[in-house]
């Protein structure tokens, strides 16, 4: 299909109607087409994994990276985890016209203040063809319009998932219209997109740095411009050193590729000499390449057998690997942790392993993140996880939400006022 930017604007115009009616339609409608959403990505289960396949083939040919290929890649699990996240969002509460706070006032109007739509939003996005049901799902829940923009490598995946979201939808008896997909790969498309202000209310990056700063630079409407991932775990003096062990591995390679997967081990120096080695050998043990900092390396060097350690560079403090790649370095103190957090982290999911319930309400407090974890992973910055049904983004701005955005993250609120005749003196 050839996209003119005339043809995109339709698309947006398309979307933005429509959802000024599905602003007003009922959570029992909008539950039946959730619904429809799971039972027909469950009916075409396979026609979405040949896709998928045929995806992966180009991307083989392409040299795509490990991680991008892990991102993009669908399996019968990742499917019914599609379908399960529609179901799980149709129970979820209808944040559409609850209502925040209401008063009389002297003059007798009364004033409620109620939650509603944001109207459009727009996301660009690489490889992950689950953000396509994830985000269709959650802003159909919300009463918004979205158009979507995937990454060329996931096409044909794509193409299919939100043709199967605009058929269920419209069974169920709402507009095809409010879910649209920028069927092509022009990335000319993409500047035009983030022009269109006056159909577009929300824009969502969702991949690179580089698209993430892209988009901030370029979007004339209001933009979610973090989520980059440098996650660090801080092992403190007074840790289990068998959960940290445990949270550590899990944090680091469960899935590597994605955003909320640790970095950075930071561990203090009273129990680096009992706890290093273990964690360079349980690493080996899952491919993980080590980079350690000067101190860490001397308590290193002599260890012999499948561990991969090699001493850090500058450059490996701050960086979101992505991949089977570790960083650690040995501090001498909570606050030095921290101090290290605030210069290298992008305040996206930061935790502490101690016992010290004292230190970890000062690491809570202090270390500025969306989400901050107490002996526990950071994989679990999530919201699925949080019990948000699915996510839109993990955000780290700070306005107007931050972490995982759920449904109440894509909405904002008007004032309904009723009177009698009252005229403002």
């Amino acid at each position: 299909m050839t996209l003119t930017s005339t043809t995109l604007h339709d698309q947006a115009k398309s979307a933005n109607t429509a959802s000024r009616k599905l602003a007003g339609t009922s959570t029992e409608v909008k539950n039946a087409a959730l619904i429809a959403i799971a039972e027909a990505i469950e009916a075409n289960r396979m026609s979405i994994l040949r896709a998928n396949e045929q995806d992966l083939e180009a991307a083989k040919r392409d040299g795509l990276n490990f991680h991008m290929m892990d991102r993009m890649t669908l399996t019968n699990a990742r499917v019914k985890d599609m379908a399960d996240a529609a179901r799980n969002i149709a129970e979820l509460e209808d944040p559409i016209g609850e209502i925040l706070e209401q008063r009389d006032m002297p003059n007798g109007l009364h004033l409620e203040r109620v939650r509603v739509p944001l109207g459009v939003i727009g996301v660009i996005y690489e490889s992950r063809p689950n953000v396509t049901i994830d985000i269709a799902t959650l802003c159909l829940k919300s009463g918004n319009g979205v158009v979507l923009r995937g990454g060329k490598e996931c096409i044909l995946t794509n193409t299919v998932l939100a043709g199967i979201v605009k058929n269920a939808i419209e069974s169920a008896g709402i507009s095809g219209d409010v879910v649209q997909f920028v069927e092509t790969t022009d990335r000319a498309l993409v500047k035009e997109m983030l022009e269109m202000d006056d159909v577009i209310d929300l824009m969502i990056p969702r991949g690179s740095a580089e698209l993430v700063k892209f988009v901030g630079e370029n979007a004339k409407m209001s933009a979610i411009t973090g989520g980059v991932g440098v996650c660090h775990t801080y092992i403190d003096a007074d840790a289990n050193l068998e959960d940290a062990l445990n949270i550590v591995v899990n944090a680091k390679t469960k899935r590597p590729t994605v955003c909320n997967a640790m970095d950075t081990v930071l561990i203090h120096q009273s129990v680096a000499r009992e706890f290093l080695p273990s964690l360079a050998t349980e690493f080996g043990v899952h491919d993980v390449e080590l980079r350690a900092d000067g101190r860490a390396m001397s308590v290193l060097d002599a260890l012999a057998g499948g561990a991969k350690v090699v001493p850090a560079q500058a450059d490996d403090f701050g960086t979101e690997f992505l991949g089977l790649i570790a960083s650690v370095k040995i501090v001498d103190s909570i606050d030095d942790a921290m101090d290290h957090i605030a210069e290298y982290g992008s305040k996206h999911s930061e935790a502490i392993i101690s016992e010290n319930t004292e230190t970890i309400e000062k690491f809570l407090n202090e270390v500025d993140a969306g989400a901050v974890f107490a002996n526990t992973s950071t994989y679990f910055n999530d919201g699925a996880q949080f019990g948000l049904g699915a996510e839109v983004a993990i955000s780290t701005n700070k306005l107007h939400a931050r972490g995982p955005m759920g449904l109440k993250e894509i909405t904002t609120y008007k004032w309904k006022v009723r009177g009698q005749g009252q005229v403002r003196e």
